[in-house]
């Protein structure tokens, strides 16, 4: 009986939490209270910062519901979905399919357009004040279920044509009252910044309160600029649009104002292929000749430009670079939204690279030492940049093969487009398309790159403002590039090469002195994407003038395969890298996995200003519009390429002659330069 009392009087206490139970005269002592021992085990949330920093990708062009063409297009997903998206999650598309990406991103910014954002997605909820406004009308349940199908395809263009002209007509003739208006983005702006914050993990996943600044040319040209701030701390309760002003520059005035008040951002503008010419004039807005002041501007601005996206890639074009074998790729040639030819003189980036030291020549700061990103541009809240996994940007309007034009129109929607609208069809090869936007000049591209200590709003800012970024077309290849004198030959292999190369060189995206009687050595790197497919060559672009007329030469630095360049062509051979038409699948055992190369320039002139960049290029793949083909059982389009070899950029390197009277670009603010960089023990590429 005792026994009985004692045992339930421990177990008493033992459930409850009281005091210690008494001890006995028959048991020993238990020794301090311990009944389980220590679990020594420390788990590790977030990874300390990496001083040779860790390549990220992300995407920093996304469009959801609050902008205004997105929602016309059926999408209805928001900021929150497109942040689980870019994390690994599955989303609907509005062609009625689930969409999700192969591997999540580590960044990721939703930038809606700033121009009556969010107003499409009020004037259709007819609940709303301002769907009661006769321009609403038109759109009203437009995403209802009974409105999502192909079908509605025609009519969502055509009713939304008109929608932004007429309703900043009634805004400014007092039809619209624009409190109603001016609210209505408000929401948004707000509803996307707290999406931002609640989807930022430091450490893990990083996003950025963003928006679109979208304006062009009275002809077209095309002039988009995102706007990425640093925090969210601080910011404006209305972003700035086209409305606010249709020359940029008001939008770096609009941004320098903000960051004296404490509210850091920059710009980066995009689809410059269609820009006709417009995006790196030689000119400012006015046609006036560029001057410091302008130049310093731009630059403190706009330190980034996205050279790839869905609507085609900027790198340069055929008729810009007569002698490369690789610059036709992915050439959308209209400008934004039109089927207008886009002049390609000043509309990209290896133009304007050669722009801006024909510029320097004249004595003015160079505008155009900026780093590059990729980005898609979607307006599915998801990024599509799998050539095997692609679904367009245009929601509904681009969402299945025959939409984009990939396969053949089917018989009735064939039918019914010769009837209603025969200009939305192409005859290719004897077979009816549908040619409703130019889709099938589009891309599955792509990505943005950078380097940066840790994935931190602070430390990948600060990669974009130090210009330390590079781009893909869609495939997570890495690319380091570094350039400086007196590197010890081999240096390459050396366990020690990442650290020694930021402390006594620079790196992408930096300006390099001369040195007396040096020549430069460069350091090149490159990881293929280890779900991809492998490397073929590894390549060094340089633009100067000679006799002040534009100039580029393209080095093959790294070939796979122990391929050699020739001597004559500075070109590697073919490494025989192959495509089977009937399935897609590419050849195996041939391209490399990693290529590098510790490089001098054969024709180097120490008096000569000169850029160098690293294009990557990896074996030949399908392109989607062939994927789609193969699918559907058909043969693809002849007029279309069928495969494509995917690429990463580096940012540029510039070399700064002494002798050259050119004026060294100032950094942007808070953009820190190599010094001070400690290095590890280890090498992260």
């Amino acid at each position: 009986m005792k026994t009985r009392i004692i045992l339930t009087a421990g177990l008493t206490a033992m459930l409850w939490g009281c005091s210690e139970p008494q001890e006995t005269t028959t048991a020993a002592k238990r020794p301090s209270g311990k009944v389980l021992p220590v679990n020594e085990e420390v788990l590790i949330l977030r990874a300390p910062p990496n001083a040779d920093r860790n390549a990220y990708f992300g995407d920093l062009h996304v469009h959801t519901a609050y902008s205004f063409d997105a929602y016309v297009f059926g999408n209805t997903t928001l900021p929150d979905d497109a942040y689980r998206y870019a994390r690994g999650q599955a989303l609907e598309h509005p062609s009625g399919y689930s969409i999700q990406l192969q591997q999540p991103l580590d960044f990721y910014a939703v930038t809606d357009h700033a121009m009556f954002m969010g107003l499409v997605r009020e004037a259709a909820d007819t609940s709303t004040a301002f769907s009661r406004y006769a321009v609403a009308e038109p759109l009203h349940n437009i995403n209802a279920w009974y409105n999502m199908n192909d079908l509605s395809v025609i009519s969502r263009a055509k009713n939304f044509a008109g929608f932004l002209t007429n309703t900043i007509t009634e805004v400014l003739d007092g039809s619209i009252d624009p409190k109603i208006v001016e609210a209505v983005t408000k929401s948004a702006w707000k509803d996307a910044i707290r999406a931002a914050d609640d989807a930022y993990v430091p450490g893990s996943f990083t996003t950025f309160a963003a928006f679109e600044y979208t304006s062009s040319t009275d002809d077209r040209g095309n002039l988009h600029r995102n706007v990425i701030f640093h925090d969210t701390d601080r910011l404006p309760a209305v972003p700035f649009s086209r409305f606010n002003s249709q020359n940029p520059e008001g939008l770096w005035d609009w941004m320098d104002k903000l960051r004296g008040e404490g509210i850091e951002s920059l710009a980066i503008p995009h689809n410059s292929n269609g820009s006709n010419g417009q995006m790196f004039k030689l000119t400012d807005w006015a046609g006036d000749p560029m001057d410091d002041d302008y130049s310093i501007q731009r630059m403190r601005n706009e330190p980034l430009v996205e050279i790839t996206q869905i609507k085609g890639t900027s790198d340069t074009h055929p008729l810009l670079s007569k002698n490369d074998e690789w610059g036709d790729f992915e050439i959308a040639p209209y400008r934004v939204a039109t089927k207008l030819y886009s002049e390609p003189a000043g509309s990209y980036v290896r133009d304007a690279y050669l722009r801006g030291l024909e510029l320097a020549t004249r004595g003015v700061v160079n505008p155009y030492k900026f780093g590059l990103i990729g980005s898609s541009d979607t307006h599915n809240s998801a990024t599509s940049p799998e050539e095997d996994n692609y679904f367009s940007k245009a929601g509904m309007l681009d969402g299945t093969a025959q939409l984009r034009g990939s396969i053949p129109a089917s018989f009735v929607s064939g039918t019914l487009l010769k009837w209603r609208a025969p200009d939305l069809l192409q005859e290719v090869d004897g077979e009816y398309y549908m040619n409703g936007g130019a889709f099938q000049y589009w891309s599955a591209s792509g990505l943005a790159g950078v380097w940066a200590e840790e994935n931190t709003r602070e430390s990948i800012y600060r990669a974009f403002r130090r210009k330390e970024t590079f781009a893909t077309s869609g495939p997570r290849m890495k690319v380091r590039f570094f350039a400086g004198y007196g590197f010890e030959p081999g240096l390459l292999d050396k366990p020690q090469m990442v650290a020694t190369a930021y402390r006594n060189g620079v790196t992408m995206g930096s300006e390099l002195p001369a040195a007396a009687g040096d020549t430069p050595t460069f350091l090149v790197w490159a990881t293929a994407d280890p779900a991809g497919t492998a490397l073929q060559r590894v390549q060094v672009i340089k633009g100067y003038l000679e006799n002040g007329e534009h100039r580029e030469r393209i080095f093959d630095v790294a070939c796979s395969d122990e391929l050699i360049p020739d001597a004559a062509s500075g070109l590697c051979p073919d490494n025989g890298a192959r495509v089977n038409m009937a399935d897609c699948s590419s050849s195996t055992g041939v391209g490399a996995a990693e290529l590098k190369a510790q490089w001098r320039d054969p024709d180097f002139d120490p008096g000569q200003e000169a850029f160098y960049y690293v294009r990557v290029l990896q074996n030949p793949t399908c392109r989607w519009s062939t994927w789609d083909a193969i699918r559907a059982g058909v043969k693809p389009r002849s007029d279309l390429p069928a495969t494509l070899q995917e690429r990463a950029w580096s940012s540029p390197i510039w070399y700064r002659p002494a002798a050259l009277a050119t004026k060294e670009t100032p950094m942007g603010p808070g953009e820190p330069g190599a010094a001070g960089h400690t290095g590890a023990q280890d090498q992260h590429l």
